[in-house]
């Protein structure tokens, strides 16, 4: 099946990148990788944080890591590299992981490091929202693949 690519967050298509070293990758957005109908970014990383990590939330406008380092500045700036991809791939939506204080695209966790999810976006989630991409999350994973697929049919973005 011939979809629109899709930006995707790194960790889902199974590279290692997560604060703690790991992925949580899902078997059919690897395939889709291979495939180059998906383009993977972590947003973390391409701002210049290492993995794996000290672990970071969201508090406000502010990312803090655990530790009360505030990563805000690579936080946004891999935003920009995530907007910058998406540009250039010609990519038609993004699938970002969920609860992630960059691509948490619904919830976040509330930045008390208590393990408590609030109603929020991550740094990445917010900043693609704010540019028009539609935003889909790791639970949504079939139906962004849909949504790529739909528009190969409309005559839209397409490999």
């Amino acid at each position: 099946m011939n979809v629109a690519r899709l930006l995707v967050s790194a960790c889902l298509a199974g590279i290692p990148c997560r604060y703690d070293g790991k992925s949580q990758p899902i078997q059919a957005i690897v395939d889709a990788v291979r495939r180059g109908e998906m383009i993977p970014i972590c947003p973390e990383v391409e701002g210049g944080l290492s993995t794996p990590r000290i672990p970071c939330e969201r508090r406000g406008n502010r990312v803090i890591n655990r530790v009360g380092e505030d990563k805000t500045e690579a936080f946004m700036k891999g935003a920009q590299r995530a907007w910058e991809r998406y540009q250039q791939e010609g990519c038609c939506a993004t699938l970002l992981q969920s609860r992630s204080p960059s691509c948490g695209v619904t919830h976040r966790y509330d930045g008390t490091f208590q393990n408590r999810l609030i109603v929020g976006q991550g740094i990445t989630a917010e900043l693609l929202q704010q540019q028009g991409v539609p935003l889909f999350e790791d639970t949504q994973w079939e139906a962004a693949m849909e949504y790529g697929a739909a528009k190969i049919k409309e005559g839209g973005d397409s490999l």
